[in-house]
């Protein structure tokens, strides 16, 4: 099931099975490109899945999480609730597992490519796991993103541009042209 509480948040509830991971990941990314969080995707991506692979690999006594992403001011949050209470651990310690293993290293994975992550339990219910994104300027939701007006000769303005006749902002999209390239030489 999935829901949207706000225009800043996405829940969806599933079952961590392989099958769902995926469906969950394009979710996921369609409500970020929705959000106009494009480069957010791939992280957000990746961190979900890591996420969902350890309820479907460690959870007792279901498989049924929850996914919530949410965007507050600058930062992105997706975390996942499942019905387990034991918090998970980080294996990043050289010398303490095999090297060729093919798990393990999920959480040290999420803690590379997030700016923060951790845990925390939810008394009866078990826990959720959580990590952070720093969101890049975004336009408001419903708004298509578009370059800034008069933004000539490699960059946006600091100052707005005054409108007028089209001859008017026009002189003045040279002038600013103009002022940049004296203060840029």
């Amino acid at each position: 099931m999935i829901s949207q509480a706000s225009s800043r948040q996405c829940t969806v509830e599933l079952q961590a099975l392989p099958s769902r991971i995926g469906q969950v990941r394009r979710i996921v990314s369609a409500q970020l490109r929705y959000w106009n969080l494009d480069p957010l995707i791939e992280k957000a991506a990746l961190g979900v899945t890591e996420l969902l692979t350890n309820v479907h690999r460690h959870a007792q006594p279901d498989k049924v999480c929850t996914v919530e992403i949410e965007l507050l001011l600058d930062r992105l949050t997706v975390s996942v609730h499942d019905h387990d209470p034991r918090l998970p651990t980080v294996q990043y310690v050289a010398g303490t597992s095999d090297p060729l293993a093919t798990s393990g290293r999920g959480l040290a994975l999420i803690e590379a490519v997030s700016e923060s992550w951790g845990a925390r339990p939810q008394g009866e219910s078990g826990k959720v796991v959580w990590f952070t994104l720093p969101a890049p300027s975004v336009t408001p939701v419903g708004i298509p993103a578009v370059p800034a007006y008069g933004a000539v000769g490699g960059g946006p303005f600091t100052e707005p541009v005054p409108f007028g006749d089209g001859a008017d902002a026009a002189e003045t999209v040279r002038g600013h042209a103009a002022a940049r390239s004296a203060v840029a030489g």
